[in-house]
């Protein structure tokens, strides 16, 4: 699942294609065919990340139109630019919105969900979120609220979307790493000051991922051109700590990565490096 930096990076590229401008809308696949024709004509004029929800706000005959898009698993949102006078390709797969404008076109195929909300709805969605360490108006102390008060792990409040919006497997397992942090300590057992430095460190990986479109979250002392390893390879790209290196060792330490399921999920960790009371 695309964690939240990825999707304040498609908001920021559909502003940059549709701004200002009107859209034609369709649905190939003809699963949102009751929405596409209420996109219509619409004008574009904003794109918003909320966590891991995308907020694309349309005006049509002084109404406005809010869509509402997660990607979920399998979903995936293409944004493309065109030349002037360029058309757009003719869909391939199963496309549920597509929208063109005089700048571009947009693909949407397998969201979890892709509908058409009024701004009450939008409200409730947005209450039942966590603070986005992308978000400059979110306040960590909301998330700290639930942490300091609960006995779960940190490593599965992190991954509570009403706890802290938009991170995912990777950033929660890279995070606990950089800071030391046993992954099984109970929420109410951290330290305040720890939990700052967690949110700190957040807003900075996260955002240097919407600036490159990827996840790095290794220091420089420990990228392959300082230490001679070879450089990561797999698809979700970027160099990390212990994200899917089950059994490789630590860039650190060297004792093997270890994995476990939590809540569902596969947790990555470090044993010797994040053995420390927090």
């Amino acid at each position: 699942m695309p964690e939240g930096h990825t999707i304040h990076r498609l908001a920021a590229d559909l502003v940059a294609v549709f701004a200002d401008r009107t859209v034609r809308a369709s649905s190939p696949q003809g699963r949102f065919s009751d929405g596409s024709a209420a996109l219509e004509g619409a004008r574009f004029i904003d794109a918003q990340a909320y966590g891991k929800h995308l907020v694309i706000t349309f005006a049509r005959a002084r109404r406005t139109l809010l869509l509402h898009v997660h990607l979920g698993l399998y979903g995936d949102l293409a944004v493309s630019s065109l030349k002037p006078r360029e058309g757009p390709p003719e869909p391939w797969g199963q496309v549920r919105l597509r929208l063109v404008g005089a700048g571009g076109f947009a693909d949407l195929r397998g969201p979890t969900a892709c509908e058409l909300l009024d701004p009450g709805q939008l409200d409730a969605l947005i209450a039942r979120l966590g603070p986005d360490p992308l978000r400059l108006e979110d306040d960590e102390r909301r998330a700290w609220q639930v942490i300091s008060r609960s006995a779960s792990p940190i490593a599965v409040l992190l991954m509570r979307q009403d706890v802290v919006a938009g991170v995912g497997n990777v950033y929660r397992a890279e995070v606990l790493f950089r800071l030391g942090i046993d992954p099984w300590t109970p929420g109410r057992e951290l330290a305040r000051t720890m939990w700052r430095r967690i949110w700190r460190d957040l807003v900075t990986l996260m955002a240097q991922g919407v600036d490159v479109g990827r996840i790095d979250t290794v220091r420089t002392k420990h990228l392959p051109e300082r230490t001679g390893r070879a450089p990561r390879r797999d698809r979700h790209g970027g160099e990390v700590y212990v994200y899917r290196r089950e059994a490789q060792p630590c860039l650190v330490c060297g004792e093997p990565i270890r994995r476990a399921e939590l809540a569902a999920r596969n947790l990555f960790w470090c044993p010797a490096c994040q053995s420390r009371p927090h």
